[in-house]
C-alpha cells in the first residue's frame, strides 16, 4: 500500500490545497492530511478549528484521513508507515524552501521520499497572506477559498479587521 502524507498548516484551507489533495487521490492508496500544530506560530485559526475545516473538504475521499500533529512530521510517517511526503510548490521560493526542509527530513529519516508537486496554474498566486489582505479590504475570495467554508473564513478575517479599529 503506498501511503502519503500532506503536511500544512491549512491557515486558512485554500482550493490550491484541495487541488493537491484531489490529484494525490487519484495517486496514493491512503493520504494522511496532516495539520500542523506549532506552538511557536501565530494562526489565525485555532488546530481544531483547522482540522475540522479539513475533515470538512476531505468527506468525499475514502482514502483520506485528516489529524492534527505537534511532533516532527518524520516521527508521524514512521508511525503510520509512510514513505512518500507530497509538498505543494507555487514558485522557485516555494521550492527552495521546501528542498531545505525535505532535506532536514531526510536528515531525520532517510527513508522518507519527498515529492513536489507544481500547483495547478488557476491556484499559482494562493497564499493564506492574500486571503486576509482581500477580505480585510472587502474582496472577494470565492476563488480561492472552498465554499464550503468561505463564511467561516470572511467571519474570521472580518472580526480580526473590527477588532483592530
Amino acid at each position: 500500500m503506498l501511503t502519503a502524507l500532506f503536511p500544512g498548516s491549512f491557515d486558512p484551507p485554500t482550493l490550491g490545497h484541495t487541488n493537491l489533495i484531489d490529484r494525490c487521490a487519484e495517486i496514493y492508496d491512503k493520504i494522511y492530511v496532516v495539520v500542523a500544530v506549532n506552538s511557536q506560530k501565530t494562526y489565525s485559526f485555532s488546530a481544531d478549528e483547522r482540522l475540522e475545516m479539513m475533515k470538512k473538504l476531505t468527506l468525499s475521499y475514502s482514502n483520506v484521513e485528516v489529524v492534527a500533529w505537534d511532533k516532527l512530521i518524520v516521527t508521524f510517517a514512521e508511525k503510520v508507515q509512510a514513505k512518500i511526503m507530497i509538498r505543494g510548490v507555487r514558485a522557485l521560493t516555494d521550492f527552495n524552501y521546501e528542498f531545505e526542509l525535505s532535506m532536514i527530513n531526510k536528515g531525520l529519516n532517510r527513508n522518507i521520499e519527498t515529492i513536489f508537486m507544481p500547483t495547478d496554474p488557476r491556484y499559482f498566486v494562493l497564499r493564506s497572506s492574500a486571503i486576509k489582505e482581500l477580505v480585510r479590504l472587502g474582496g472577494d475570495i470565492s476563488e480561492m477559498v472552498p465554499e464550503i467554508i468561505i463564511e467561516e473564513v470572511y467571519d474570521r478575517y472580518r472580526s480580526k479587521v473590527k477588532n483592530r479599529r
